[in-house]
């Protein structure tokens, strides 16, 4: 995510896209799996509004929203990332959106954020 792009692990031999992260292909039984580059652009599946701050450098950020994306790009894969607070207000499940890395001030990895899609961009 330091070079802002979304990797997934995909099969170099079926091209089973696989995630979370795993040594073998549960498909085809191939070791070692390749890393690949995916366009963060995807469909909410599901999302959580969080009122209790887990992470103590982000409980100024309260509440906030975790979505789960659905990757058309990676085979329906679905990815966890943060909705901006404007963003997170109309949200809900079917919604296009588009990931963006942004690192916030003192962090050392940047985060995901999901947007309303805009094609234009």
């Amino acid at each position: 995510m330091k070079a802002e792009e979304l990797r997934l692990q995909r099969c170099t031999n079926c091209r089973t896209w696989i995630w979370g992260p795993q040594w073998i292909c549960a498909r085809c039984h191939t070791f070692n799996p390749a890393w690949e580059s995916v366009d963060p652009i995807g469909v909410v599946y599901a999302w959580s509004r969080s009122y209790h701050p887990f992470i103590r450098e982000y409980a100024h950020r309260t509440p906030y929203v975790t979505a789960l994306v659905e990757l058309p790009h990676a085979g329906g894969r679905r990815v966890l990332g943060l909705m901006p607070d404007a963003a997170s207000h109309h949200i809900a499940i079917g919604d296009a959106v588009q990931g963006r890395f942004e690192l916030d001030e003192g962090a050392v990895w940047p985060l995901l954020r999901w947007y309303p899609f805009d094609d234009r961009t």
